[in-house]
């Protein structure tokens, strides 16, 4: 019996790995919702590479010299307008009367704070299948312009973490954002 099922298994991993590739990645979509009630897909901000930060309360400082860095490269190298940033907080735990309401207006404010949207993800969504992220802490995730994948992150980034972010970003802006910036008046 033990070498049937070694000799199935043997012929299954074979079968599987015929095509000498594992199978590309799949675009991943959530549906969330804005601090004003609104539902929006994730899909909406396809078109250009996408920055997603999804935090909780307690964690939103944690890669905040990676907020810094990138906002930072961003100006210096005018590609502001190269990628989406998307922020999601994570409210899965306020979602109850009246800590609901006093959740999403804390959110509003922080949004006029930052001038971005922050999306709210009140049902655990990002916690789920496909994501699975954790969410309890940052996690920091980068999609191409169609919607996958390309490097995730979850908790505190060290240094050499933000180095590998920044080169996958670098790789789909089409700009090395690792390399030193030149003055302008040395540029050619």
């Amino acid at each position: 019996m033990r070498a049937w099922i070694a000799g199935a298994l043997t012929v299954t991993l074979a079968a599987g790995s015929a095509s000498g590739a594992a199978p590309a990645p799949e675009p991943v979509d959530a549906t969330l919702s804005t601090s004003k009630g609104e539902r929006v897909r994730l899909s909406r901000w396809r078109g250009k590479p996408v920055i997603l930060f999804y935090e909780d309360k307690d964690s939103t400082t944690l890669n905040l010299p990676l907020k810094d860095e990138l906002f930072t490269r961003g100006r210096e190298r005018g590609l502001l307008q190269s990628a989406w940033v998307v922020a999601v907080a994570n409210l899965e735990k306020y979602d109850f009367f009246p800590a609901r309401e006093i959740a999403l207006s804390y959110v509003r404010d922080e949004e006029k704070k930052a001038g971005v949207p922050i999306l709210v993800d009140l049902d655990g969504t990002l916690g789920a299948a496909p994501w699975k992220l954790p969410t309890k802490t940052s996690n920091v995730m980068l999609l191409d312009a169609e919607g996958t994948l390309v490097f995730r992150h979850s908790g505190r980034m060290k240094p050499e973490d933000r180095a590998r972010f920044f080169t996958a970003l670098g790789a789909l802006v089409g700009q090395d954002l690792l390399a030193e910036q030149q003055p302008p008046e040395a540029r050619p």
